[in-house]
């Protein structure tokens, strides 16, 4: 699963001033914002809950189909993007699909760098993250600040003083006592939590080695108009810019990552090594991020995790973990686990739409004041994705708390149309740790 295609952009064009007041306070113990009253903190079953999408194109519009029909009583009242026909594009589908339970006038629908801020002041209750990650941690503390529910996408950051944003905004969510759910979906399919269960319960035993495999093929790409400045062009082909995707295994692979802290109980390892590199995809149009990444993750246990990913036309595909445990091996994705003694298992249960569930369950919290707080997790997952491209990046081992603590910042100078970051590819052995 991919984020959306496009985003919309804090009004504030110091990104740099915002995170590093977030890291002070993150690492000082106590939160920046004065503590407010959440607006509809909790619902009745006959409440209309209203929903606002950041972020209109593929994943985006499918948030939005998803979150509507997980619960009788929501509606879709406001979108955004920075790019208008994107938002206009958008809005048209999303009304004809989901008929009465998309409602939205003139009024809610934002374009522009300043989008998603406007979307998240305007009379929603709750927001869909799924704008390009480098733009999350900003849109995600200014929902928390508003009192909005979230719903937000992998990854929530593409550096470490996002990260650290992010954290902190986790924290003030659970004090305002609000929703944080993560579009990291697997938590949510019926049988990966099932097989996890078991698997965390001890059915292979102790867990020795994880294998991580997201093989995969080419995504799309925007092509470049003559009318397009260097910002624009970027924006429109986001996948290809670390500064704007962390790159495809922060992007990505980070679904294979997250079930990897999972298994070792979302604690973090301690360090990783890494290569990587760009092979095939090489021209201009793919930006600067890497075609294949190779990382071995190193718990304080000794468990080690073989990270593998590829983006590569012809080559054999293949997404799913293997898990080598004590007493036996379990394939995750297959829902099968195949003890040394014993009869092997493997779920036969129900199996609704993991991200039909992502959403439910956010609803069914909030309407019960159970609200669901998946903020470190997601945070954990998309460091160890981030330490995994530093260690790829850099050619040296990288470990947990200097990733942490990265000074790494890749926020561009200024949000306009007009120039945007240089693409600098980045080279092993010769690009230093920030």
């Amino acid at each position: 699963m991919t984020s959306s295609n496009s985003t919309s952009v804090p009004s504030s064009s110091d990104r740099r001033s915002f995170l590093k007041g977030s890291t002070a306070a993150v690492l000082g113990g106590s939160l920046a914002a004065t503590l407010g009253p959440a607006r509809m903190v909790h619902a009745a079953s006959n409440d209309v809950l209203k929903i606002g999408l950041i972020g209109c194109g593929g994943r985006g519009s499918g948030a939005a189909v998803n979150a509507c029909r997980a619960d009788e009583n929501v509606k879709l009242v406001a979108v955004a993007d920075v790019f208008k026909d994107r938002v206009d594009g958008a809005r048209g589908i999303l009304q004809r699909q989901l008929g009465e339970k998309a409602e939205i006038d003139d009024d809610h629908v934002f374009s522009g760098f300043e989008g998603g801020k406007q979307l998240i002041d305007s009379d929603v209750d709750v927001v869909l993250l799924c704008e390009p990650p480098h733009f999350r941690p900003m849109h995600l503390r200014y929902a928390i600040d508003k009192g909005k529910h979230v719903f937000c996408e992998k990854p929530v950051a593409v550096d470490g003083p996002g990260v650290r944003s992010v954290l902190e905004t986790t924290e003030l969510a659970r004090q305002k006592d609000l929703s944080i759910v993560s579009g990291l979906c697997w938590r949510y399919d019926y049988g990966v939590r099932e097989t996890m269960k078991r698997l965390l319960d001890g059915a292979i035993g102790d867990i020795a080695a994880i294998q991580e495999n997201y093989l995969a093929g080419t995504l799309w790409h925007r092509g470049r108009q003559p009318e397009w400045s260097e910002m624009e062009y970027q924006l429109r082909n986001w996948y290809y810019f670390t500064w704007l995707s962390g790159d495809h295994n922060v992007e990505q692979h980070i679904h294979s990552l997250d079930k990897a802290l999972w298994l070792m109980g979302d604690q973090p390892p301690v360090k990783c090594v890494g290569l990587g590199g760009r092979q095939v995809r090489v021209e201009e149009q793919w930006g600067n991020i890497y075609d294949h990444h190779a990382v071995c993750y190193e718990w304080a246990s000794g468990t080690k995790c073989f990270a593998y990913t590829r983006q590569m036309k012809g080559c054999k595909n293949d997404v799913d973990d293997y898990i080598l445990g004590s007493k036996g091996q379990a394939v995750v994705l297959q829902n099968r686990i195949m003890p040394k003694e014993g009869e092997p298992w493997k779920y036969d249960g129900p199996k609704p739409s993991m991200y039909d569930v992502e959403h439910i369950e956010l609803f069914q919290g909030i309407r019960k004041g159970e609200h669901i707080n998946n903020g470190v997790y997601m945070s954990y997952s998309t460091l160890l994705a981030i330490m995994g491209r530093m260690a790829c990046y850099t050619g040296q081992e990288i470990t947990w708390d200097a990733a942490m603590n990265s000074k790494e910042d890749l926020t561009p100078a200024k949000y306009e149309w007009g120039d945007a970051p240089a693409v600098k590819i980045a080279m092993p052995g010769i690009t230093p740790f920030v």
